[in-house]
């Protein structure tokens, strides 16, 4: 939820150590506060960039979380990718079909359960002021962290790329002059092996440098049964690099550059055939986690890198911005999507039916983005401040799609190709004016144009089809996105504050020609969405509430009809959805040794149109909608969206005791949601159970915090869930992260 201290009866002693690597922690908790309250706990001053301009949280009109310090660290143990954030803020899930190649978020119920690498999100990851807007940047992995915010609802006027539902923003722990950095190494279960660290510092006066890094690695621990090899499947090894350099000679200038890559080598998404119980959402009796039987290929590979420059002139009562970011991805990523062996014409075959093999792969050969942005800022400029600038954007994708025959020995029998260039370009203006001192009134406009030139073909088809193409499709779209807030500081300690937004999606397009003969286009749709809240530091800071409640409308939403008989995305735009809810963030010191957070959300999600029909499950669900005026089809007016849990609730406690020169402690977190929809029609089967998943973390801090040994356990119950299905060709499922036990050893100077 936010920043911690690691040593709750000395504070300001601890802050001065952590420093080095937690600046976040050592400027909350090293001034006249904690000097004043020596012998009391106090909660860290959280400071945020999410109106791009560094304020309090409190003072943000916004729904917004942040994850820093120890809880980011205790929640990322175990070698676990970025879905390990998924339910542990209000109002977020995340999930992937992909495995730890592609994640997908929601907030607030919004987000794309569309699995091809052309998927356009309405929740938007920007990564050090740079949107990483294809699904496989989305990933990066999570280390070496100043703080994440999650900004919730249309953030549409200063954020540049597809932000209808809300923002992610990743800030990097950045270069100084002073040398800090740490190392970690951790082994666990399945052989889970990490090794995390940074070091930087002083290069010269006005230069210096920030260099970290990240391996991680997990054993196979899957056994094949069909093949009959042991430890088969479900290991990776992954690693990641960051390097920044910062100058600045002290004047009206400085400038931060960013280069950073990312390879994964490991398995692809285990897809596991008739694991759920027909007529229920159960596993099936004889379910085991460690064994699967598939006769097809399954691997994922995935490189990354990418570059910034964050350039910033001060003018005085002018500052003058420029961010340049380019990213570049590559791709192959191959499973056997029908989950089992064999076919019911082709025996042996199991486990249970297996209508048709289905074996594919999605690559991304050529990926290229390109983002611009120009920012002018007024610097105290009295009761109002502003802000204005443009946005340019280009991203080009090549996507290739393949199908192989799995019973005449993987051979391909399909291929198709996608090919997109998109072009957008925005100009933005933002500001904000106290009206008197307790008053302050904020708006903002963006005009976005967007382009998208898309080009698909198919030269064979498993089918027998035959050849297709090339078919296009050239939408573009303009549009005036917004937002505007009234903040009410009752006194130093609350405020109240409401705000309204507009978001905006541009078109999307889908064109998976190998296992159909059109592509689809969805309008672009727009979110009406209104929102108030009150934020507050209560008890002398010794604790801190944030409370909002919220509702939206999106209209002409843009929906995925994921699978179906056919196996194939089609893109749908309903004529509106509408939610609503509340979300609530709390921390507190409930003794100079205890502190505590609680997080929690409703959201209620509601397609609303009685004319939009899809294609349900091909593999023998139980469908529970209505059917539609054609044969095959079912109406899904009235149902929640896919992958909306209607409740989030999450909570952590850490514990400490005095002990020698150190502390020992422990730390506990846990995250439930409730039940999901995997689709957007509704069926007995493809509906997940709720999910409650705990963490535990004992550790010995010492030497002023500087080294720290401790014990973890991820999924301490042994929690075993269906998290996704595939839905054309039988009851086929994927599951959630085995338990994960281990130790880190953890060094800081």
């Amino acid at each position: 939820m936010s920043s911690m201290s690691r040593c709750a009866p000395k504070v300001s002693l601890l802050a001065a150590a952590l420093s080095l690597c937690l600046p976040a922690l050592a400027a909350a908790q090293g001034g006249d506060d904690a000097q004043k309250k020596k012998d009391s706990a106090v909660l860290d001053v959280i400071t945020v960039t999410a109106e791009r301009r560094e304020e309090s949280v409190q003072d943000v009109p916004i729904s917004i979380t942040t994850v820093s310090d120890e809880k980011l660290d205790v929640i990322a143990s175990g070698g676990t990718d970025i879905r390990f954030l998924s339910a542990r803020l209000p109002s977020l899930n995340i999930e992937s079909s992909y495995g730890r190649a592609f994640p997908r978020f929601y907030i607030r119920g919004l987000g794309n359960t569309d699995f091809d690498l052309n998927a356009s999100q309405p929740v938007s990851l920007i990564y050090d002021e740079v949107v990483q807007e294809s699904p496989l940047l989305k990933g990066f992995p999570v280390f070496d962290l100043d703080r994440i915010e999650m900004l919730r609802g249309p953030q549409g006027t200063l954020f540049g790329r597809n932000t209808p539902a809300g923002v992610i923003k990743f800030e990097s722990v950045k270069p100084s002059q002073v040398t800090s950095g740490y190392a970690k190494v951790g082994y666990g279960s399945y052989g889970n092996t990490t090794f995390e660290g940074a070091i930087g510092g002083a290069l010269s006066p006005n230069w210096s440098a920030r260099i970290s890094g990240l391996y991680q690695h997990r054993d196979d621990w899957v056994d094949n049964t069909f093949t009959g090899k042991k430890n088969a499947l479900e290991g990776f090894d992954e690693s990641a690099i960051r390097a920044q350099f910062l100058y600045d000679p002290g004047e009206n200038f400085d400038a931060l550059f960013n280069v950073h890559a990312r390879s994964l080598d490991g398995s692809a998404r285990l897809f596991r055939a008739n694991i759920i119980k027909p007529g229920t959402n159960d596993f099936v009796d004889d379910f085991r986690r460690d064994q699967i039987a598939i006769d097809g290929i399954n691997f994922s590979e995935l490189d990354t890198h990418g570059a910034s420059a964050r350039l910033h002139w001060d003018f005085g009562s002018l500052s003058l911005y420029s961010v340049t970011g380019f990213e570049k991805a590559k791709s192959l990523n191959h499973g056997d999507i029908d989950g089992g062996f064999g076919a019911v014409f082709a025996p042996p075959s199991g486990p249970g039916l297996i209508p048709f093999p289905s074996e594919t792969a999605d690559g991304l050969p050529h990926h290229s983005q390109w983002s611009q942005e120009f920012r002018l800022a007024s610097n105290d400029w009295g009761r109002f401040d502003w802000q204005s600038g443009i946005y340019l954007y280009r991203e080009k994708i090549t996507i290739d799609s393949f199908s192989y025959n799995t019973l005449a020995g993987s051979v391909e029998d399909g291929y198709a190709q996608q090919k997109q260039d998109n072009k957008a370009w925005a100009f933005f203006v933002s500001g904000d004016y106290d009206i008197t001192d307790q008053w302050t009134l904020k708006g903002g406009l963006r005009y976005t144009k967007d382009k998208k030139d898309f080009v698909a073909f198919r030269t064979v088809s498993p089918f027998g089809a035959g050849p297709i193409g090339p078919l296009t499709a050239n939408p573009s779209a303009n549009d005036v996105s917004g937002d505007a807030s009234i903040n009410y500081a009752v006194d130093e300690q609350v405020n109240l504050y409401a705000r309204f937004a507009k978001g905006f999606r541009a078109p999307s397009i889908q064109g998976r020609l190998v296992f159909g003969d059109t592509i689809s286009v969805a309008d672009s749709e727009k979110v009406y969405s209104w929102e108030a809240g009150v934020k507050a530091d209560l008890f002398d800071r010794r604790a801190r509430l944030g409370f909002s409640v919220f509702s939206y409308t999106v209209k002409d939403q843009q929906l995925t009809a994921v699978g179906g008989a056919a196996n194939f995305n089609q893109l749908v735009n309903a004529d509106k959805s509408i939610g609503r809810g509340f979300e609530l963030d709390l921390e507190a010191y409930l003794t100079d040794r205890l502190l505590v957070t609680v997080g929690g959300s409703y959201n209620k999600t509601e397609i609303k149109d009685p004319n939009l029909y899809i294609a349900p499950c091909g593999g023998g669900c139980t469908v529970l909608d209505p059917a539609g005026p054609v044969a095959g089809l079912v109406s899904i007016d009235g149902n929640p969206l896919p992958q909306a849990p209607r409740w989030i609730g999450n909570i952590t406690a850490r514990y400490s005791i005095p002990m020698g020169d150190g502390e020992f402690f422990v730390f506990t977190d846990w995250a439930y949601r409730s039940k999901v929809n995997f689709f957007l029609y509704e069926s007995t089967e493809f509906t997940g159970k709720p999910l409650l998943e705990g963490g535990l973390r004992i550790g010995y801090l010492w030497h002023d915090g500087r080294y720290e040994a401790a014990l973890y356990g991820r999924n301490i119950t042994d929690r075993k869930a269906i998290v996704g299905g595939i839905d054309f060709n039988n009851l086929t499922g994927f599951i959630n992260e085995p338990r994960i036990i281990g130790a880190e050893f953890t060094a800081r100077y």
